[in-house]
């Protein structure tokens, strides 16, 4: 892991290029995503704030799944819901749990996921990988918003947006 600290460590803010990277499977490392965001290695929190951002950025969704990719390595790791947490929002710039800044655009849409009674609004953070909106986060976003059909109605920062509905 040393390794990968140091990446870490000489370049916080990096962006790879993961999409492009195309290494075989070979094999599955012992990560966890929780549901409340929290990153677990072999059942124990990963305890540097930068390891997990470095593990953010090297992660992508394909037909394996959820993985992390380098241009030589490919490995599976688990996700209980989905990999980001959407935690705040100023206008319509919103916030991951990786403190990546997301405007919401084509790029970045939002989509409620209805399951029963519970209203789960996610957030696209880049290719396949999306956030669930934290409670706290959703409830502001809810306080803004007017239901129509099978859309909600949102206007921030003077834009007004159609966010679709979705039932599971």
């Amino acid at each position: 892991m040393n390794g990968w600290l140091t990446e870490a460590a000489r370049f916080p803010d990096k962006d790879y290029p993961v999409e492009s990277w195309q290494p075989s499977l070979c094999g599955a490392m012992d990560i966890l995503i929780r549901r409340d965001g929290v990153w677990l290695h072999e059942g124990r929190p990963i305890a540097r704030p930068a390891l997990v951002r470095l593990f953010s950025k090297l992660l992508r969704r394909d037909a394996e799944g959820y993985v992390l990719v380098t241009p030589v390595e490919k490995l599976a790791i688990r996700v209980e819901d989905l990999p980001f947490r959407i935690v705040d929002f100023e206008g319509r710039v919103f916030r991951s749990d990786q403190d990546d800044p997301l405007p919401l655009s084509d790029a970045h849409p939002l989509v409620i996921d209805v399951q029963g009674e519970e209203w789960l609004p996610r957030m696209r953070v880049r290719g396949d990988l999306w956030g669930r909106l934290t409670r706290a986060c959703a409830a502001r976003l809810f306080e803004t918003a007017a239901l129509d059909g099978d859309k909600v109605r949102l206007a921030l920062d003077g834009q007004r947006f159609e966010i679709p509905v979705v039932s599971a």
